[in-house]
């Protein structure tokens, strides 16, 4: 058996499959809101032993924002997690723990990867994968194997979609991020509800028993035609589409792989939309990719992460790089 974890910055989604990639046990927990590493290793070990039952594991392989030291099992600066702004030994605490041999990687990598080898990218040799949640990671592979650049490759969210525009939780202004990732969509919204303006985001939050703007809560609040919500994913949308068609006009990969927490929960009619919104700004509009949502749901990352410590990789599968 082998485990895998999708830190994400609202769950921590825990997988454990056997050697054909079947999900034996699964775990899910909200990821600490206070505190800090500690708290949220603290959770993901949680999850690891509630997925695994008790199940003797061959290695734990975690998918996390943030920037990854591989060699050295160290997550740096993952800021859509609270209080971890500095670097913190996250193999080594998740090793002791668990007993047992720990992998890192970049969330969107390792769920890029699940999609290229086992979900929607399967039939391509080169895709992008976008994930759009919490904040709007990407991944690549390019001719079947992912291209890592320097090690900072992918980062799609933090392609700027408007000159001088809104400050992104980067730092940076106009990022695409800063419109669509769903703590900067939370953030805007808290200001809207400030100057006055009228919408059923909060009070959907508080009666679904949540702290804070979930996908679920967006979702919910678009079904009931709440005009703030339906404006602010409006907007992120038409980023998505140019920020991701600015990506394809230098790659030009054959597939766009869509997921994250945002983008499985508002599914197929918004997979259009942000076909329909990338078309604009594609430089190749008469032939251009196919866009696929993510086929292995909200387990992709988990999944994704379990090829870190398995034994046979797929033929197709990356290597775990240095950053």
């Amino acid at each position: 058996m082998r485990a895998g974890i999708d830190l994400g910055g609202t769950k921590i989604q825990a997988v454990v499959v056997d050697d054909d990639d079947s999900v034996q046990g699964e775990a899910r927990l909200p990821t600490p809101t206070t505190g800090g590493p500690e708290d949220v290793a603290n959770a993901m070990v949680e999850a690891v032993r509630s997925a695994s039952n008790g199940a003797e594991l061959e290695g734990v392989g975690v998918g996390s924002p943030g920037m990854i030291d591989t060699r050295k099992g160290v997550v740096t600066s993952a800021r859509n997690l609270p209080d971890w702004e500095g670097s913190f030994p996250l193999a080594g605490v998740l090793r002791d723990a668990l007993d047992a041999p720990v992998k890192l990687d970049n969330d969107v990598n390792v769920a890029t990867d699940a999609e290229f080898n086992l979900g929607a990218g399967r039939p391509y040799r080169s895709i992008l994968g976008v994930f759009w949640g919490t904040g709007v990671g990407g991944g690549i592979i390019l001719r079947g194997r992912p291209w890592l650049g320097r090690g900072g490759a992918g980062e799609i969210g933090h392609v700027v979609v408007k000159m001088g525009g809104a400050r992104c939780p980067c730092g940076r202004r106009g990022c695409m991020e800063a419109y669509a990732g769903r703590a900067a969509l939370e953030a805007r919204a808290r200001r809207h509800v400030k100057k006055g303006e009228k919408t059923d985001l909060l009070k959907i939050m508080e009666k679904r028993g949540r702290d804070r703007l979930t996908s679920g809560v967006w979702a919910r609040a678009l079904e009931h035609g709440d005009k703030l919500a339906h404006t602010l994913i409006d907007e992120a949308v038409e980023a998505l589409g140019a920020g991701v068609a600015s990506a394809l006009n230098v790659l030009d990969v054959e597939a766009v792989v869509i997921g994250g927490g945002l983008g499985l929960r508002l599914g197929e009619p918004y997979r259009e939309r942000i076909e329909k919104a990338m078309m604009p700004h594609l430089f190749a509009s008469d032939d251009p990719p196919a866009v696929h949502l993510a086929e292995l749901g909200d387990l992709g990352g988990a999944i994704g992460a379990t090829l870190l410590v398995r034994a046979k990789r797929p033929s197709r599968a990356r290597v775990a790089a240095s950053r």
